[in-house]
């Protein structure tokens, strides 16, 4: 197994694939008022190291002229409108949906009540976003996981040229690299609860499992990484190692509870995967952002919040598959 890891390693850490995801193209298109467009630019570059803003990173924004028609190109991702009490009305924003992009419509008011929709819009619709000011602490709980929404497949090229958003980022793949190792640890448990291919798989495909989970959580700690303008270095590797190798002591874990509980071991063990996928993804994005490891009393607090939320979403699961199952 751990040469399985090993090989994993080299694969994961080949620096010209993974830089493919750093080039991906993208671009949000920004219109409305001027002020506020550069005040939403300034912030989603802020965070670059040096005194300069890379060129690729500032040509990722582009601000439209909406008295002239819009150029429609393949990397554009998204539209936000930015305004004032009352621009809304008057923007002729319904000339955009042609663009068939999302358009987030920012109206920016310090009096009113942040209102937001609870998802994105959807290609060729309007989303009206209210916000007290153009700050990361009005944008952080909806509107820029809304935008990264909209990035499928380049959130490691949006991360890496807008800061403003390595955060949002680095979430949304650890979700995702947690509903992988989920459905990794739910296939192997089923594996192990048939009983003629459990007996005849289950050593393997709970080797298999710990080999695929630990590949996830080292694709997702370079993803974060590169995110946050870390290129692939070994020695990084090594020294966030100590983060993903936690993970086996969680997977063991929940190989115990499968085998005591029988069918709702199968919603455990996934549960715990997801949770300590989680923690991987959580306290690498503490590493980068801090430049420190969290420390064990974190690191535990994350785990059992996770873990603890994980295994009620477990329970709903069974619930359902034993009110099935008496029907």
């Amino acid at each position: 197994m751990a040469a399985d890891v090993l090989t994993l390693m080299r694969k994961r850490t080949d620096v010209r694939s993974r830089l493919a995801h750093v080039r991906k193209p993208f671009r949000f298109f920004l219109c409305g008022d001027p002020a506020l467009i550069a005040e939403m630019r300034a912030l989603l570059l802020s965070g670059h190291s040096g005194d300069s803003i890379p060129p690729e990173a500032a040509a990722t924004l582009e601000t439209l002229d909406m008295s002239r028609p819009v150029a429609m190109t393949s990397d554009a991702r998204l539209v936000i409108f930015l305004g004032r009490r009352g621009d809304r009305a008057a923007a002729a924003l319904d000339a955009l949906t042609a663009l068939r992009l999302p358009i987030f419509a920012l109206t920016v008011d310090a009096e009113a009540v942040s209102a937001m929709p609870s998802s994105p819009p959807p290609p060729g619709e309007i989303g009206d976003y209210t916000v007290w000011g153009i700050e990361r602490d009005a944008l952080r709980s909806r509107l820029f996981p809304h935008l990264i929404e909209c990035c499928k497949g380049v959130e490691v090229a949006v991360g890496r040229n807008l800061p403003a958003l390595r955060e949002t980022v680095a979430a949304k793949l650890t979700r995702n690299a947690a509903s992988s190792a989920l459905k990794v640890a739910a296939a192997s448990a089923v594996v192990d609860h048939v009983p003629l291919l459990g007996v005849v798989l289950g050593a393997v495909a709970s080797a298999g499992d710990m080999v695929a989970i630990t590949g996830i959580q080292i694709v997702l700690m370079m993803q974060i990484g590169l995110t946050y303008g870390k290129d692939p270095d070994v020695h990084d590797i090594w020294e966030l190692l100590p983060v993903v190798g936690g993970g086996f002591g969680w997977r063991m874990l929940s190989r115990e509870l499968s085998g005591f509980i029988p069918m709702a071991g199968i919603a455990i063990k996934g549960a715990i995967a997801y949770a300590g996928t989680i923690v991987v993804g959580e306290g690498v994005t503490f590493f980068y952002q801090h430049g420190r490891h969290m420390t064990r009393t974190q690191a535990s607090q994350l785990y059992d919040e996770t873990k603890r939320s994980s295994l009620q979403f477990a329970r709903d699961i069974y619930a359902r598959l034993r009110g099935k199952g008496e029907r």
